[in-house]
């Protein structure tokens, strides 16, 4: 599983032109199923997502998680990011899981998210996305959760 985070003052997701899912400061997650991830991929995904240290302390250190901030998180799939682009011109999303199996795992990892933190919303899988965010620092980071 992969999640392309970025840190945020605030951040929203529309469809149709109606926003489905906006979170002030917090994190956007970007998100990819890979054909190979389980269960224990969302897990640990979730994991790093609300413990990864990418806010500031009171010295200006990334010492503070979401969990310490209690900021929002904005969850976003997005298949792309399982793309191939070592070779050629055209991406292949041969490692990206099928919509099924994407569709399955992204519902699991909003459905723990929202159990396990306060504040969360979400994009729509498969659904035209209109993505704004205002990037904090700027901060990105990319994390992958590697199967098995």
């Amino acid at each position: 599983m992969i999640a392309l985070i970025q840190r945020v003052s605030e951040a929203s997701v529309r469809i149709g032109g109606e926003v489905v899912g906006a979170i002030g400061p917090g994190l956007l997650a970007l998100v990819a199923v890979e054909a190979r991830d389980s269960p224990a991929a969302v897990d640990r995904t979730l994991e790093r997502l609300l413990g990864y240290r990418v806010f500031p302390d009171a010295e200006g250190r990334m010492n503070l998680s979401l969990r310490d901030t209690g900021g929002g998180l904005l969850l976003v799939p997005q298949f792309t990011l399982a793309a191939d682009t070592r070779k050629g011109m055209r991406p292949s999303f041969s490692s990206a899981a099928s919509p099924e199996l994407g569709t399955e795992l992204f519902d699991l990892l909003l459905s723990r998210a929202r159990a396990a933190h306060p504040v969360v919303a979400a994009g729509r899988f498969g659904a035209d996305m209109q993505v704004a965010l205002i990037n904090d620092g700027p901060v990105t980071f990319w994390l992958q959760t590697r199967p098995g």
